[in-house]
């Protein structure tokens, strides 16, 4: 089938050709939806036109605006407003459309026998999910939902970072410190235990720097290395590392506990082995509240050595070179990103050289088009000479990479910090946000005859549809304050706004008789009909183009818009007790697709829809 856009194009090119025997290429013929504060529904720019047609845009337009409406039943009538044609599509097109739309698919695209992976949440094994991951896991879900509905083959992907010091500090916290406790012993959900003991292993780990600042080893550390004169205040702040490696005997431990690991011992790998379970049994029940599955798990401990034998191929055919150290590097100065490391001087691996190594191994597995890496963008740099060495390397899929970039999301009270306890845990936001949905449909009365586990069920639906969209619906390249308050507004740019208005919808059809038959006796459409109407035409415009951009905002905004246009109608038009009885039937039609496509678009965006609230 052709878009409308497809063929206002042809009918603008036969106008042409008819009226001043031009011949112009598709790229030249521009049209788009008419902005909202003009009468129309598509806009033809006749500025290009001016040369070929000898006259002044704003005339071209003029006559283009005549041969159209008298030559094409579909353009009804239409309006210059200075080198812009704005045309009014004939209320038979939106009819035919409708009819359309209201078939199963609608909004979904073909298959494009592509196969992209998206690898998001990747969190570490030292601490539960947060806030932050919150933002990454939507996005991550919510794109891979859009690029299957644009006909690709998705696979979700996740990478478990298991391993390193982090996590060793954990694991003897918990040795040195838990005397045998368990989840199970202290009541806490596994992966809040595990973390628990990293908030721990930090709490000593700071007692035992400040009682270590006041010896004398600290002040002849002072003397010798201290040689900027700053005050002993500010250079201990920024001498917390140092400490760690070369003083502390915690940090000691860990270490050793980390060289343990990596020689293999038993009894260091079954402890391991143990914290590792615990989280991932909580990291389990978290994605299972979200709503969230992965088709494949990968762990950076089976990952981490991934990657040498590339590099060693590289330096072979000149896209790495060696130092006389023996370490491997690229340059990249001319795409601006400098000289990169990548493999140090004892032959052991930065993180760059396993995200090599993993790129490879998942392109020979999957036969990937693209990926799609959903990563905060304090790594953006990070991306650019991954994506950069993978091109150099002549990788078939480097140019289908793309790093979904997204700003750090932050409370009203302001930043998380995970080593210092104060980050504010997933479950707990999703026990709020459920909470607060309860309590708000409690304090208006809403269902108040309906069962306990309904009323249950309801309350998680709007929770968690408030959490998700409100985090959704930002550009992910913008920086963003979460507020539970306003997230859970029913008057706002929120979830339970869309929410309900697809409950409005499902109570029309409740009472009125659910229909996607449009009577054969209305012909003519009331604006606010018109306005919705068009509005869900360009809804597989907007699936697709927030595919494209891997940006579900452009997606749940559309949702928002679409939301406000029911709303608009069932307030300007009486539906149930319409005028006529073709006039009812067709708005039962019409709120019946809007329907669809709401609970349509927010499943993409990984939001569940409420029968009641």
């Amino acid at each position: 089938m052709t878009t409308l856009q497809q063929d206002i194009r042809s009918s603008v090119k036969q106008a042409l050709a008819t009226l001043y025997g031009a011949e112009l290429p598709d790229t030249q013929i521009q049209v788009a939806p008419t902005r909202k504060e003009f009468e129309g529904h598509f806009t033809v720019m006749c500025f290009p036109f001016s040369k070929v047609a000898g006259k002044k845009p704003q005339d071209v337009a003029q006559d283009l605006g005549v041969y159209l409406a008298e030559t094409f039943d579909f353009i009804s009538s239409f309006n210059v407003i200075q080198g812009f044609l704005n045309l009014v599509i004939a209320d038979s097109y939106w009819l035919a459309f409708l009819k359309q739309a209201a078939a199963p698919g609608f909004g979904s695209h073909p298959s494009t026998g592509k196969t992209m992976m998206v690898e998001f949440s990747s969190p570490n094994t030292n601490k539960p999910l947060h806030l932050g991951h919150v933002r990454n896991i939507l996005l991550g879900w919510s794109t891979a939902q859009l690029l299957q509905n644009a006909g690709h083959k998705v696979i979700k992907a996740q990478v478990i970072n298991d391993r390193g010091i982090a996590i060793c500090k954990s694991m003897l916290a918990w040795q040195l410190f838990a005397d045998g406790a368990t989840p199970a012993s202290m009541q806490k959900k596994s992966d809040h235990f595990v973390g628990h003991w990293y908030v721990f292993f930090e709490q000593k780990f700071r007692e035992e720097y400040a009682a270590w600042q006041s010896t004398a080893a600290a002040q002849a550390v002072i003397e010798a290395k201290n040689t900027k004169n700053e005050s002993p205040e500010d250079y201990f702040k920024a001498f917390k590392n140092t400490y760690f490696n070369e003083y502390s005997d915690l940090g000691k431990q860990a270490r050793a506990m980390l060289l343990r690991w990596e020689a293999h011992d038993p009894d260091t790998l079954a402890l391991w082995k143990k914290m590792n379970q615990w989280v991932y049994e909580g990291f389990d029940q978290t994605y299972d509240a979200l709503g969230v599955q992965f088709d494949k798990v990968y762990y950076e401990s089976d990952t981490y050595l991934l990657g040498k034998d590339l590099i060693a191929q590289g330096v072979e055919t000149g896209v790495f070179y060696a130092k006389p150290d023996g370490s491997v590097w690229i340059d990249l100065t001319d795409e601006k990103l400098d000289h990169k490391l990548v493999l140090r001087s004892d032959g052991t691996s930065v993180y760059i050289t396993q995200d090599i190594g993993m790129a490879r191994m998942r392109s020979e597995t999957y036969g990937m088009d693209g990926s799609i890496y959903v990563v905060a963008d304090e790594q953006d740099y990070h991306f650019q000479v991954l994506f950069a060495i993978l091109k150099r390397m002549g990788e078939p899929y480097a140019h289908g990479l793309h790093h979904l970039s997204y700003g750090m999301v932050e409370l009203t009270t302001g930043r998380m910090k995970s080593r210092e306890g104060t980050v504010v845990d997933a479950d707990d936001l999703v026990a709020e946000v459920i909470d607060m949905a309860a309590t708000e449909a409690a304090d208006r009365g809403d269902a108040s005859e309906l069962a306990h586990s309904q009323r249950q069920e309801i309350a998680r639906r709007v929770g968690l549809g408030a959490l998700k969209y409100f985090i959704l619906k930002v550009n992910p390249r913008k920086r963003m304050v979460y507020d539970p308050k306003e997230a859970i507004d029913m008057q706002g740019h929120t979830g339970p706004t869309i929410q309900y208005a697809y409950v409005r919808i499902q109570n029309v059809l409740r009472k009125g008789g659910s229909t996607t038959i449009l009577p054969a006796g209305y012909t003519t459409l009331q604006p606010a009909e018109r306005q919705l109407v068009n509005w869900l035409y360009h809804y597989p415009d907007h699936t697709a183009e927030a595919a494209g951009n891997h940006d579900p905002s452009i997606l749940a905004n559309y949702l928002y818009d679409l939301a406000k246009l029911y709303n608009q109608m069932y307030h300007d038009l009486r539906i149930l007790q319409a005028e006529s009885e073709s006039a009812m039937q067709f708005r039962i039609c019409l709120s019946s697709v809007a329907g669809q496509v709401l609970q349509h678009g927010m499943t993409l965006l990984g939001i569940d829809m409420p029968e009641r609230m």
